[in-house]
């Protein structure tokens, strides 16, 4: 090989494009899902969203978040680039368990999972958890910490959840690209740790 085939072929490996990974955000409705997208998304976000009705508040608990207006019905999209070889897609959930149906589609080929969890309201994120442990797709707990306040500790969510030592929980900030960014590294290592060797999280730029 010449030195100018040489040159042509690295300069065609460095432009090559990142590896696309398909990541969820998933939990119950209000937890944060939507603004977890947002937070860490470096395009504008494709949000679902719609009013909540009347009718739809007489459903859905707003005890814990009164202010809440909207809630998402389809699915939230953005996407976060980790490193020069890998490209996080993130697909947002919706909440209630009456958009259940789509979870399927929505979670299709997904290498991993968030699912975001509050403390005030564990109950909701039940079906949730249920649904990866029984799709064996890996997935962490990430206990989003409303006004700075989170209600119980990592191990008293671990067991209220009767999730196994393997899978992580871990305290974040819906709101924080950082906090968000390193929640979802937490997957990705999870993740990859199982599908064998591939790019590492570990290599991902500084924030």
């Amino acid at each position: 090989m010449t030195s100018t085939e040489r040159l042509v072929r690295g300069a065609a490996a460095a432009v090559r494009p990142p590896l696309p990974v398909k990541m969820v955000i998933a939990g119950g409705f209000g937890v944060g899902k939507t603004t977890a997208v947002g937070s860490i998304s470096e395009i504008e976000p494709l949000t679902t969203e719609a009013s909540i009705t009347e009718v739809a508040a007489g459903v859905d608990d707003l005890t814990h978040t009164p202010r809440k207006t909207t809630t998402t019905v389809a699915l939230d999209f953005g996407c976060l680039t980790v490193d020069p070889t890998l490209k996080l897609y993130l697909f947002g959930t919706p909440g209630q368990e009456r958009f259940g149906f789509m979870w399927d589609d929505i979670v299709e080929g997904a290498l991993g999972a968030l699912v975001v969890v509050d403390t005030r309201r564990l109950d909701d994120c039940y079906p949730a958890v249920d649904y990866f442990e029984h799709r064996r797709i890996p997935f962490a707990v990430a206990v989003n910490a409303f006004d700075g306040q989170v209600e119980h500790t990592l191990e008293e969510v671990r067991w209220a959840l009767d999730v196994s030592a393997g899978v992580p929980v871990v305290v974040f900030d819906a709101r924080e690209r950082g906090s968000v960014r390193d929640a979802l590294l937490v997957v990705l290592e999870l993740a990859l740790a199982r599908t064998g060797p591939g790019p590492s999280a570990a290599s991902a730029h500084p924030r």
